[in-house]
């Protein structure tokens, strides 16, 4: 079974042919619950997001703020594991059809077994992994196994990559170059970084492929600022806290649609 670094590739082509950047939003599989996690990606991309990261739940998050922190909690005392990660890509793709990757730290993967994970991820129909804390030069087995059952790895870069840096992590990843806007952790923020333009500008001069922006987005303005340079926007901590906030699980998948929706507009220019 193959999976869908292909479809996911041609989504965010076909924003830009549409003369836009892609909504990519990000959502803790197990929050609140299992089921309730799986309905919160299938709402995000029925209300306009093109491509979802499924978070993997994990007890020391290091780039994750205090609301993805506190979801993540909520996920791991419900006794969330690694097969309903996998069911809810499985779930959400397979009722959408859109690209669903997982973004996780390494070492539950590690733990885990890379072929495992990899076969498993693309049986789901996964499009691939985003590795924040996953060294380049430490990659070769995890990179050899993804190719293998055609999954995306996207690398994150930092406002303190240096270019020779940045053409070390694009030259081994694939799907998207996942560009932090700051150096800190993630969260809403009132502004967007002023270095996150300059991040896309140096990363562009290294790779073709998409450099999608996220870290701070978390209104409508903002994702329209960022999609003027980038050719993703990237919005995580906005949908948990929209979740958080609702009095009841039915009312936080509603809640996600609706962000998607209002975000999807941003992408698009039309606020």
């Amino acid at each position: 079974m193959s999976g869908n670094v292909r479809l996911l590739s041609d989504t965010l082509a076909a924003a830009m042919e549409e003369g836009r950047s892609a909504l990519i939003a990000y959502l803790p599989a197990g929050f609140p619950t299992v089921d309730g996690g799986i309905e919160a990606v299938k709402a995000a991309i029925e209300g306009g997001a093109d491509v979802v990261e499924v978070g993997l739940p994990h007890s020391d998050p290091v780039l994750d703020g205090p609301v993805i922190q506190t979801a993540d909690d909520i996920a791991l005392r419900g006794g969330v594991r690694i097969a309903d990660v996998m069911r809810t890509v499985r779930e959400a793709h397979a009722a959408t059809g859109a690209p669903i990757l997982v973004m996780t730290y390494w070492n539950p993967i590690d733990r885990y077994g890379v072929e495992r994970f990899t076969a498993e991820l693309a049986e789901a129909g996964g499009a691939g992994c985003i590795l924040p804390d996953l060294p380049v030069q430490e990659s070769a087995l995890w990179r050899e196994h993804a190719e293998k059952h055609g999954l995306a790895t996207v690398f994150v870069v930092a406002p303190s990559s240096k270019d020779e840096r940045l053409a070390e992590i694009t030259a081994a990843g694939s799907g998207f170059v996942y560009a932090a806007s700051l150096m800190g952790v993630t969260g809403t923020r009132a502004s967007v970084s002023s270095q996150a333009e300059d991040l896309v500008r140096r990363t562009r001069a290294t790779t073709d492929t998409p450099v999608c922006v996220g870290l701070g987005v978390s209104n409508p303005a903002q994702a329209a600022e960022v999609a003027r340079f980038a050719d993703g926007v990237i919005v995580g901590s906005a949908f948990v806290k929209r979740m958080l906030d609702a009095p009841d699980d039915a009312a936080g998948v509603e809640a996600v649609r609706a962000l998607a929706g209002e975000l999807a507009k941003g992408v698009r220019g039309q606020v």
